[in-house]
């Protein structure tokens, strides 16, 4: 099988992941607002709801992310994002990828969470495209979830990874050419864009940080 360490299975720097319990607007709402201001990366994380349910919202959002030719996947079990049709699915920490791959064939987006450079090293870069790593700062999102990993973890869990580490928590434009200058390959957000007024304007800023943020690539010859 060809490994997935190249950072073009990654499919964007962007992850925006929901939850529609600290939502301001319906997640329909608040994805194509998103997407329409740049955002090519969901994942829908609603695992309080059952699995049927979980499928039918995934149904109800996959023409949103199609209208924009982003890329929808779902934090939670592989058999439900393969019902939903979603392209991938990305598994909690701990997690043996392998099922998943089996499940979605080569192609499939299948990412992980990781807290721990050692976590990292352990990704097989064939089973796993990219891992999320946090919480990088204290989030609102989930207080107490873990003490905050900052730049300097998160650029060790990044360095012992053979795939793409987006960071996660507390991520805002400002801390995203920190944590870019330490190793992560992008940035995964969840209440700030779920809690915003304005979703779009909340992505278009996070987008030109990252763009500026991101080192400059060599020319072709």
């Amino acid at each position: 099988m060809t490994a997935l360490k190249s950072p073009d299975r990654l499919p964007a720097p962007l992850l925006l992941v929901t939850d529609r319990r600290q939502a301001v607007r319906p997640l329909a709402e608040i994805l194509d607002s998103a997407f329409a201001a740049g955002c090519r990366f969901a994942s829908i994380r609603e695992k309080d709801l059952s699995e049927p349910a979980q499928v039918a919202l995934a149904k109800e959002l996959s023409p949103i992310a199609e209208r924009y030719g982003a890329t929808l996947v779902l934090h939670g079990r592989p058999e439900v994002a393969r019902a939903a049709g979603l392209a991938g699915v990305h598994l909690r920490g701990g997690s043996d990828p392998r099922p998943a791959r089996d499940l979605f064939g080569p192609t499939g987006l299948i990412g992980v969470s990781v807290h721990a450079p050692a976590e990292a090293g352990r990704l097989d870069p064939d089973l796993v495209a990219w891992a999320v790593a946090g919480p990088a700062f204290a989030t609102a999102s989930k207080p107490g979830y873990g003490p905050a990993l900052g730049p300097a973890c998160v650029g060790a869990i990044a360095g012992a990874s053979s795939v793409p580490v987006l960071a996660i928590g507390g991520v805002t434009a400002e801390t995203i050419p920190d944590l870019l200058a330490a190793g992560a390959a992008g940035v995964a957000v969840m209440g700030a864009v779920m809690r915003a007024a304005d979703p779009g304007a909340e992505i278009e800023s996070l987008l030109a940080a990252l763009a500026a943020a991101a080192p400059a690539q060599p020319r072709p010859r």
